[in-house]
């Protein structure tokens, strides 16, 4: 009787990004869940620099990857090997990178979570875990994404956009709009990054020029958008045409809002799961969450971040992670857990997903005649 041959499961962690640390943090606990059993690990660290390293299934320390890994590139041939040596020697030899059967990005932010990595996915025909390039894209920008939301008639917060080249050529005229149209307090955002990185909530109008500064150096487009005075509530989602939702949390940030060092440096901000919310107002978090999904044509996981606005009661739908941070303490798997999925079953779930949705491409023609 022959054993089940493993799946080889390569995780891609690192990147180009500011948030670099975090993706190391959630890719070792995603590491450290897959059963040794049924699944040999790849581990792929992208550095700072964008340079691509492998390791073997022994490396259970990422950061050693990243500083004593072999050096590959990633293949667009997808009838070839995956990854392909680039020591020279090698390559004459014809020597090949390990295979790999499903790769499970872990990459947030820029170059990993925008749909670059998933369109290099794509182009070598191998299965990937969570959205495709749309869903991707689209997640990344808050503007595009905002747009969409409204066109699918979710409730959002009211924005802005500007792009840096008119922040910095005209100063005055991008200050009058945001008097015109938005009230204090503001958040000003990148439009195009996540774990909260380059955002600046806005009291007063003399705050402004710093925080546009700020964000400038994140992203060219920039988000302007009205200060609500609301919950944070957050919504797991898990699927691919028929998604489900997990019980909604809450988060009470340590800081004045959940910046990048309430979530990752300080210690003291609160996850309360479940929310504290009415029965129907947890299935309208749901519904919310399900349609915010599907409005970004997102597959496999997603995290909703909503508000709940003190004064009117109502929800407001933020954005949507397409890959949210994955430590066993993040609130994308504790939402899960709490909703009677472990970590380690998720991550099964996570990779059976995206062999689902890879056999669910496959039925697609794309020749004529």
């Amino acid at each position: 009787m022959t054993s089940k041959k493993k799946l080889r499961v390569g995780i891609l962690f690192g990147g180009r990004s500011g948030e670099h640390e975090v993706s190391l943090s959630s890719a070792a606990s995603i590491l450290q869940a897959l059963d040794p059993v049924k699944y040999e690990v790849v581990p792929i660290g992208i550095t700072r620099e964008g340079r691509w390293l492998v390791g073997s299934s022994a490396d259970r320390l990422l950061p050693g990857v990243l500083q004593n890994g072999k050096p590959v590139t990633a293949s667009v041939d997808p009838t070839g090997p995956k990854l392909i040596p680039l020591n020279s020697t090698l390559v004459k030899s014809g020597a090949r990178g390990p295979e790999i059967d499903v790769i499970f990005p872990v990459l947030h932010g820029t170059f990993g979570e925008d749909g670059t990595v998933q369109g290099l996915l794509e182009l070598a025909g191998i299965p990937y875990v969570g959205a495709g390039v749309l869903g991707s894209a689209v997640g990344m920008d808050k503007d595009v994404m905002k747009r969409l939301f409204r066109d699918a008639g979710l409730p959002v917060v009211p924005w802005l956009l500007f792009l840096r080249g008119e922040w910095q050529e005209d100063t005055a005229r991008v200050r009058r709009a945001i008097h015109n149209k938005l009230r204090f307090p503001l958040f000003v955002k990148p439009a195009n990054l996540g774990s909260s990185v380059g955002i600046s909530k806005v009291h007063k109008a003399r705050e402004l020029g710093a925080a546009m500064d700020l964000a400038a150096q994140y992203d060219r487009k920039i988000l302007v958008e009205a200060g609500v005075d609301g919950r944070e509530i957050e919504c797991s989602v898990l699927g691919n045409d028929r998604p489900e939702a997990s019980v909604p949390g809450e988060v009470i940030p340590v800081n004045e809002f959940y910046d990048y060092e309430a979530k990752y440096v300080k210690e003291g901000s609160e996850l309360i799961i479940p929310a504290r919310l009415t029965a129907r107002q947890a299935r309208q978090v749901q519904e919310l969450a399900i349609r915010a999904f599907q409005a970004v044509d997102c597959a496999g996981m997603a995290r909703v971040d909503l508000l709940l606005d003190r004064k009117t009661g109502s929800f407001l739908v933020n954005e949507i992670n397409t890959i949210p941070g994955f430590t066993t303490i993040s609130m994308y798997p504790k939402l899960w857990e709490a909703s009677g999925v472990s970590y380690s079953r998720l991550v099964d779930r996570l990779i059976e997903l995206a062999l689902e949705r890879h056999r669910e491409k496959a039925r697609t023609r794309y020749t004529y005649g």
